[in-house]
């Protein structure tokens, strides 16, 4: 009896918080679409004025995401509340305008995955073979912007990439951590059956422990990308591929094994790249290149700007320039905005001894 009526309790508490969860959610469904009607406005204002090519405002949308992270309350965790807000913002700018982003393709590549992870879900995605390629489509006004990988955290920087900042007036408008997870996915449900595994060179040697350890007796065959890897999966039996999650949408994969990179902390680095400078958000990066004279201590006098106006370099790399033998160029990124103050000074007094291009302020990656 007593056994019953605890259950009648507990069966009327439950029907009252989904009462109350349907109300809230009754209520969200009502507040989104009033964003959206807000983002519609704003579209109609700028086109009003004249602007009407793109909407898209890398800067605003940095703001949005890290107010909202800094008045998250819980018990949600920031991650989860910026990435809900990202499709959120995807979804009303494509209302207005859908974006085109080329990306380092084919469909199913890390690279797409780093475009959606920027952008959100709600965009034309345009796949390409390499990444200079990108840069032509962005310059030509086919695609908005473009996502380039510039570093892996164990592989060291993507020079392409590099070179193609040399030869091009695009700007970076935005950057994307992605933490490399791979995947073992396959048609097949059962691994025993799996007698090859298909995956880029690259990533059958980041995994080449668990496959060591969990499928010792299975043919490893190298493949130009691991979306290419997840296609020949999908149409091979008994086979699998390595790849990331977009792959196994894309192909209609079951994930067997999830993370089974050797690395837990594989990074790469993505950059956004568009025609149009951004304006500045107080937690901003600025990149640029920089030659000197080939004479000693150059390079040291170069950088003492950033030294005595107290701002920090994240990262330098050299590159051939291409001009000449032994002539070298170097990427730097410095955190804070061209604009800022200390920053502006300090370019300003670089240039006096050396070449400099700057090739984009743009807000720090976030999530």
């Amino acid at each position: 009896m007593e056994k019953n009526n605890n259950r009648m309790i507990a069966d009327s508490l439950l029907l009252d918080l989904r009462k109350r969860i349907d109300a809230i959610d009754d209520s969200i469904l009502e507040l989104l679409n009033r964003r959206a009607c807000c983002a519609q406005e704003v579209a109609e204002i700028k086109q009003n004025q004249g602007e009407a090519n793109c909407f898209y405002r890398p800067e605003r949308e940095a703001e949005v995401l890290r107010r909202i992270g800094a008045n998250n309350a819980g018990p949600l965790s920031n991650e989860a509340v910026v990435r809900f807000f990202r499709e959120l913002m995807s979804e009303c700018l494509a209302l207005e305008k859908p974006l085109t982003v080329g990306f380092l393709g084919p469909e199913g590549t890390f690279t797409q995955q780093a475009a959606y992870k920027h952008f959100g879900h709600a965009i034309k995605v345009a796949p390409f073979p390499a990444i200079d390629e990108i840069f032509r489509a962005v310059e030509a006004g086919a695609c908005q912007f473009g996502v380039v990988p510039v570093e892996n955290s164990t592989e060291g920087v993507v020079t392409h990439t590099l070179d193609s900042f040399l030869r091009s007036a695009l700007v970076i408008a935005g950057e994307v951590a992605l933490r490399i997870h791979h995947n073992l996915m396959s048609r097949e449900r059962d691994p025993a059956r799996i007698r090859r595994v298909f995956s880029h060179q690259q990533s059958l040697a980041q995994c080449r422990e668990w496959l060591d350890r969990f499928l010792p007796d299975v043919d490893r065959v190298s493949v130009s990308s691991n979306a290419e890897a997840a296609r020949l999966s999908s149409v091979e039996p008994e086979s699998a591929a390595i790849a990331g999650e977009v792959a196994a949408e894309l192909y209609e994969l079951a994930i067997l094994e999830r993370n089974i990179e050797d690395e837990p902390d594989n990074t790469t680095r993505f950059l956004v790249i568009g025609r149009d400078p951004v304006g500045s958000t107080g937690a901003d990066k600025t990149s640029l290149l920089i030659s000197t004279h080939n004479h000693p201590g150059a390079l040291c006098r170069a950088l003492e700007p950033f030294a005595r106006h107290r701002l920090s370099m994240t990262k330098i790399e050299s590159r051939p320039s291409r001009r000449g033998v032994w002539d070298y160029v170097f990427f730097i990124d410095v955190e804070g905005h061209r604009q800022d103050d200390d920053l502006a000074v300090a370019l300003a007094e670089l240039e006096k001894v050396s070449m400099v291009k700057i090739l984009g302020s743009y807000p720090r990656g976030i999530g």
